[in-house]
């Protein structure tokens, strides 16, 4: 099979991971949602993210076991506020590097009282807000970051001239993605383990 790989390919793929579509701050409702209308609006809004898998973006027992974790706040008379909706969110990005001991661990000293606002460090807002910020900047140095290194992976088979000179490239590119993702995990593990 002869794969063909460049760096419009490279873009292509990275568009497919949807990692652009996020809910926007005036996107998540300002009213009380039960618990069905809250799974549905996470799955309306986050299926992209999913990747064809056949997995939920959130269920009703994973908003149950991380109530009872301590990492969300229970509902009020069955229903949800905007602050559990962005709290879920940042709990559903999270959950893909970090453990639920470490999200908690890592919210603790900055939500404190996990039920009220008003001991926030930083409001959820301002976290999420920032969240998104940060993400996108991320998202544009990872692009130039990943063309740079999958040009100097290029250099590196460069001299080779077989047929399997692009599975290779692939296979060293996914190898130095898989390094990158674990070295910003440990690191994360690492903070949270220091000063969480």
């Amino acid at each position: 099979m002869m794969i063909e790989f460049d760096e419009a390919v490279l873009d292509q793929l990275i568009e497919e991971l949807s990692l652009t579509e996020d809910i926007a701050i005036s996107e998540i409702p300002d009213i009380e949602l039960y618990m069905e209308q809250l799974t549905t609006f996470m799955e309306s809004k986050l299926e992209s993210q999913v990747n064809g898998t056949p997995e939920k973006v959130l269920t009703k027992t994973m908003i149950n076991n991380y109530t009872k974790a301590g990492i969300v706040m229970p509902p009020v008379n069955k229903k949800y506020t905007k602050r559990h909706i962005i709290l879920l969110i940042l709990i559903y990005n999270l959950k893909n590097i970090l453990s639920i001991k470490d999200i908690k661990s890592l919210f603790g000293p900055v939500l404190n009282n996990i039920a009220t606002p008003d001991d926030d460090l930083i409001t959820l807002e301002e976290i999420y807000t920032t969240f998104l910020d940060v993400k996108n900047v991320e998202l544009a140095c990872f692009r130039q970051g990943l063309a740079e290194k999958a040009n100097m992976i290029k250099a590196k088979t460069e001299a080779s001239d077989n047929a399997g000179k692009k599975t290779a490239e692939l296979f060293l590119i996914v190898i130095m993605l898989v390094a990158q993702a674990d070295a910003h995990k440990k690191l994360a593990e690492k903070i949270i383990e220091k000063y969480f």
